[in-house]
């Protein structure tokens, strides 16, 4: 049996979600395609993870009436505060100086996930379509099409790619890869502490890689919370995985410092491989990448989800106003368009991540020195300071209409 729709969108977790969210609330005929049941996407146990929405994301998310759902859980970032293994000189990004709003936000993914689902089933002309294994690719016809593991075939104009780092539809289009993975890897967990985070954001940059402390909501309870980001070595993180609460308690404590009070981890505790992967085309015929699937960064900036909205935010707005004209979603030169735009910031991000952790991950007393003092020269002057909190709030540069807050 065929179903024909606008855009198949292959991948239900956050950017598919999103995408599938906003072309659906324009009037397109979407089908979101997911391996996992919805139940499991949205449980504790899949992803202990948070996110950090930043101010042009959450822009977007306005602008597509799907930030009402997110607002409740999501905490807000006032205050920047980047540190070298404890050095005295340090980078302090304070939002007041660049407006009212704050520079980001942090939300559970699983919260996420959950108010996204809400939003998608109040949109009639969305088809969720899962648990649903895709098992091939066709895009020789006047239809992309997408065959499932049960025989089910979806015809669309374009099919977009979203299933994330080992993505299928990248690999069935052709399409290769560039990149490495890190010697490293990320322990992420949520921390309890007894002292208010006052929406204040830390990395600490410590020779085996960053640990970030990240504000949240309290807990129903009244905990005060943060998300850890804990970036080791390959094979540390294993053995302090293994440690029981009160040592895995005490090597937080180590790396939190007092500020918080006494800490705890409250946990689950998860580990994730880190790689830097980029996708050497964003194309082919009749498909589309989108985040994970066309761009993998390392965690150190918290810009890869951003990154992934940025392609959504300029992807979603050349196919509304392709539809609305009537013409081919799947046009080749609209595909070059949404390539062309977004392939040089993906990569510039890539390597602007890459080189902060080769500078930062090590020991090296000269580059140690010179890092130190550039945090503390950047520090300093108020107009290269505010140029770089844009950059992080995802205020500057070419923006889609989305990004800009405003409606498609």
């Amino acid at each position: 049996m065929t179903e024909r729709f606008d855009v198949a969108i292959v991948g239900g977790g956050i950017a598919g979600a999103t995408f599938a969210a906003i072309l659906g609330d324009a009037g397109l005929k979407i089908a979101l395609i997911e391996r996992q049941p919805p139940a499991a996407l949205e449980g504790s146990a899949y992803d202990g993870r948070t996110t950090a929405i930043t101010y042009g994301s959450r822009q977007m998310l306005e602008a597509a009436g799907l930030w009402a759902g997110l607002a409740p859980h999501a905490c807000p970032i006032d205050d920047i505060r980047v540190a070298d293994n404890s050095s005295p000189m340090f980078l302090h990004f304070d939002s007041r100086e660049v407006g009212d709003d704050p520079l980001g936000s942090i939300v559970e993914n699983r919260l996420i996930r959950v108010a996204l689902r809400q939003r998608i089933d109040e949109i009639a002309n969305i088809s969720q379509i899962s648990p649903a294994t895709v098992s091939g690719l066709d895009t020789e016809g006047q239809a992309a099409c997408v065959t499932l593991a049960d025989g089910h075939v979806i015809a669309a104009d374009l099919v977009i790619g979203a299933d994330g780092r080992e993505s299928f539809i990248r690999g069935a289009a052709g399409i290769k890869t560039v990149g490495w993975k890190y010697k490293q890897q990320a322990i992420v967990t949520i921390m309890g502490h007894e002292l208010d985070h006052e929406n204040v954001a830390v990395e600490n940059f410590l020779p085996p890689g960053p640990f970030a402390m990240l504000p949240m909501v309290d807990a129903p309870d009244g905990t005060h919370r943060s998300s850890i980001v804990w970036t080791d070595h390959l094979d540390a993180v294993p053995l302090y995985q293994k440690l029981d609460k009160a040592a895995f308690d005490a090597e937080l404590q180590a790396r939190a410092g007092e500020w918080l009070g006494k800490v705890w981890d409250i946990g689950p505790r998860f580990t994730f491989p880190l790689s830097l992967r980029h996708a050497t085309r964003y194309i082919a015929r009749r498909v589309a990448l989108i985040a994970d699937a066309a761009h993998v960064i390392h965690p150190i900036a918290g810009q890869g989800l951003n990154l992934g909205m940025r392609d959504i935010g300029l992807l979603s707005e050349l196919l509304i106003d392709q539809r609305r004209l009537g013409l081919d979603l799947g046009d080749p030169m609209l595909l070059k368009r949404y390539e062309a735009k977004r392939r040089g910031d993906n990569f510039a991000f890539s390597a602007a991540t890459d080189i902060l952790d080769r500078l930062f991950s090590n020991d090296i007393p000269p580059i140690r020195a010179a890092r130190r003092i550039g945090l503390g020269t950047v520090n300093q002057i108020p107009p290269l300071r505010r140029f770089f909190m844009r950059r992080a709030m995802g205020a500057a540069g070419a923006l889609s209409r989305l990004g800009r807050g405003e409606k498609v």
